[in-house]
């Protein structure tokens, strides 16, 4: 099983991954090959301590999709080697390539267009801390971003409540929400996600007023979040910010993710 973005699964897929974050760890076999382009701290971190956890050894392969060789060559030359790839690579389309190429499991751990890994994370909390996923009323605030079109492709699958606020400039698809028209309607959470290069002046930093007009939803800034662009106040500050812990979560559902792409095939 691939995961180089959510679309890619089914409503069980997700849920046999939640369920596996649940359940006691069992160990595996095997090899993985890493690389992750730029420094990824929290998901590299998680990363590296799951591979460990569930007795997997793992080699480095540094930025290995940025050289010029093609994809399906080094798919060819790498395979025998390797039971599982995890790669952070800025290149969808040469991310998709590889993946396409590759006869082992690749899992995205960031790129341009997607962060399935954070967001199938940020999705199991919800339905496990604050209220199940399919009734939660979910709000995105702010320019499309990799983390927050993962979690539109994770609403049409799972059929989620979902609204996006943004500029209308930036608007991809008819489901966006200005921000002068913002929704009167109450939400259980609100994520945000730093702003991408280019978006100064289509963004609005999301406010205490605006949250309290939402009525106190939990807040969860997807890190490195930056006081003043996303947020116009420090969230350590607000009752309920999801907090530092939130993100503990990465290193169940990754170790998930992993024995999810790595069961054999019936």
């Amino acid at each position: 099983m691939d995961l180089i973005d959510l679309s890619q699964l089914t409503r069980e897929d997700v849920h046999a991954i939640w369920n596996l974050a649940d359940a006691p760890v069992e160990l595996l076999k095997g090899n993985a090959a890493w690389s992750f382009e730029g420094n990824g701290i929290r998901t590299r971190t998680t990363f590296m301590q799951a591979f460990r956890d569930l007795g997997l050894s793992f080699v480095e392969l540094p930025n290995f999709l940025k050289t010029a060789e093609r994809a399906v060559d080094l798919a060819g030359y790498l395979d025998p080697f390797y039971d599982v790839y995890v790669v952070r690579e800025s290149n969808h389309q040469r991310l998709t390539e590889f993946a396409s190429a590759s006869r082992r499991p690749v899992i995205n751990a960031m790129s341009s267009m997607g962060h399935p890994c954070e967001v199938l994370t940020d999705a199991y909390y919800i339905d496990r801390s604050v209220k199940s996923i399919a009734q939660a009323r979910i709000c995105l605030w702010g320019p499309p971003t990799n983390v927050l079109r993962s979690w539109r492709e994770l609403a049409r699958l799972l059929q989620l409540s979902v609204t996006h606020i943004c500029d209308e400039r930036l608007h991809e698809a008819k489901t966006y929400v200005n921000f002068a028209k913002a929704p009167s309607e109450t939400f259980d959470i609100v994520i945000t996600d730093g702003w991408p290069s280019g978006s100064e002046g289509l963004g609005r930093s999301l406010t205490l007023a605006d949250l309290d007009r939402m009525g106190k939803p939990v807040l969860l800034p997807t890190p490195p979040f930056s006081i003043g662009r996303e947020l116009a106040f420090d969230p350590l500050h607000y009752q309920h910010f999801a907090g530092y812990k939130q993100k503990e979560m990465l290193l169940p559902v990754q170790k998930a993710i992993l024995r999810h792409a790595l069961a054999p095939l019936d």
